[in-house]
């Protein structure tokens, strides 16, 4: 008989909170009295000219980079992760049984070094298509598998590549020891033909006059449970110094493997799905469409 069950999926958004239309500032007016104008006229140097379309920071750089989306592993032998510091916007979704692993989206930086990357699901495809990203996975699920041999999205995969785009980091054991860099994308995507260039459309953010007024309760610190064991359990602690939320796991606190940077976020959103599991293997179906109860965290 099947069952629906609801776990929590986490959305971890690395987001600022500013508005990308909050600093525009209006050409200034002509004025006839010099003192007056010098008091008025504002410093452009200070305006960026872009904004990062999936964090709202400004930058006087192009912004012409194609998103894209890798699956990085979450198991214990795969911590600490490398790169995730980096991404725009991470998903955190269950896999198999009460495993997570990471759909990482990255659009304004470039790593030297993303991984583990770990397989693919068919709702991790879902998810990166919605940004039109560059996927990158190191092995799928059936549904998966046909999807992105299908194209649904355009992607690389480490079963094909696996040696030349992806390397192995031996000391560590496979499956938890495959990486990729950005270079090597986008590498790939030239293999493959297809472009790493696009206009992005930006997501849409609070000024910062907006965040301060925002009211809650209380969520200084707050853990999802996945299962009975902690394993995957994810604690989120709010860092007053920060204004950021720092994770934690059952290793301690979530870190970069290269620099020991600690995984900080601006914004958690914990939102329930429909979960059903299909195989024996504990891979499961999940419905991101039909809407659920949602939790956001920001500003403690």
């Amino acid at each position: 008989m099947k069952r629906s069950i609801y776990f929590f999926v986490i959305f971890l958004l690395f987001l600022t909170a500013c508005n990308k239309n909050a600093d525009v500032v209006e050409e200034a007016e002509e004025e006839t009295n010099v003192e007056e104008q010098s008091e008025d006229a504002v410093d452009s140097s200070t305006t960026p000219l872009n904004f990062f379309p999936l964090t709202g920071i400004g930058t006087d750089e192009e912004i012409n980079q194609r998103p894209y989306g890798v699956i990085i592993n979450n198991h214990p032998d795969a911590r600490p992760q490398s790169g995730l510091h980096k991404a725009d916007i991470v998903y955190e979704v269950l896999a198999e049984g009460d495993v997570t692993r990471f759909l990482a989206i990255f659009q304004s930086e470039k790593p030297e070094i993303i991984g583990p990357v770990r397989s693919a699901r068919g709702y991790y495809v879902d998810l990166s298509k919605g940004y039109d990203a560059f996927f990158v996975a190191h092995g799928w699920s059936p549904e998966a598998k046909e999807m992105l041999e299908g194209n649904v999205v355009d992607n690389i995969n480490g079963m094909i590549y696996d040696g030349s785009l992806f390397w192995r980091d031996h000391s560590r054991v496979a499956p938890h020891n495959s990486y990729i860099s950005y270079e090597n994308i986008q590498k790939g995507a030239d293999q493959i033909g297809k472009t790493m260039s696009q206009t992005v459309n930006g997501l849409s953010f609070l000024s910062e006059e907006e965040a301060n007024q925002l009211q809650g309760t209380n969520a200084e610190e707050v853990r999802v449970s996945y299962a009975s064991r902690d394993t995957f359990t994810s604690i989120y602690k709010y860092n007053e110094a920060t204004n950021k939320y720092d994770r934690y796991d059952s290793h301690g606190q979530t870190i970069d493997r290269e620099t020991s940077q600690p995984i900080s976020l601006d914004n958690v959103f914990i939102v329930e799905m429909d979960h059903r599991v299909i195989d024996n293997a504990g891979r499961r179906i999940i419905d991101h469409t039909s809407g659920g109860k949602g939790l956001l965290l920001q500003k403690g």
